[in-house]
């Protein structure tokens, strides 16, 4: 049997950005905000808070009758882990063709472009900034 992931699901995804953007909620609300979008019953959308809260996606306030949750971590983190998570299982590690297969299979807008090209300009700073940091070998 394969172990049982920490990472999100497509719904539980759904639900956690619900959750990002409303705060702390009770499954009626999580509920409502999902909407049509989704054709999920009140009682799923239990179920899957439920077993969100079992994996630590979420934690859940009983102080109340309506039982409230909230995330347990904010939502750059979660992608983070994600993130991390796709490049270990289908890149094997690089972040090289992980923005490689992006680049190929997005068209981007110039204001993407550019600020891609600040990235990589900070990025590339801070690589030199550590370099000259670092002590050069030993004196003799």
């Amino acid at each position: 049997m394969r172990p049982s992931s920490t990472q999100p699901t497509q719904v539980e995804l759904r639900i956690l950005k619900v959750l990002w953007d409303l705060g702390p909620a009770t499954v009626r609300q999580v509920h409502e905000a999902l909407g049509e979008e989704r054709n999920l019953q009140y009682t799923t959308v239990l179920k899957m808070l439920l077993t969100m809260h079992e994996k630590g996606l979420v934690a859940r306030d009983e102080s109340n009758r309506s039982h409230v949750y909230h995330c347990v971590k904010d939502k750059a983190t979660t992608q983070k882990g994600l993130l991390h998570d796709l490049l270990d299982r289908a890149f094997g590690g690089s972040a090289r063709e992980l923005v490689m297969m992006v680049l190929s299979e997005k068209a981007l807008a110039p204001e993407e472009k550019s600020e891609i090209k600040g990235l990589l300009e900070e990025a590339r700073g801070r690589k030199q900034a550590k370099n000259s940091s670092e002590p050069s070998g030993p004196k003799t």
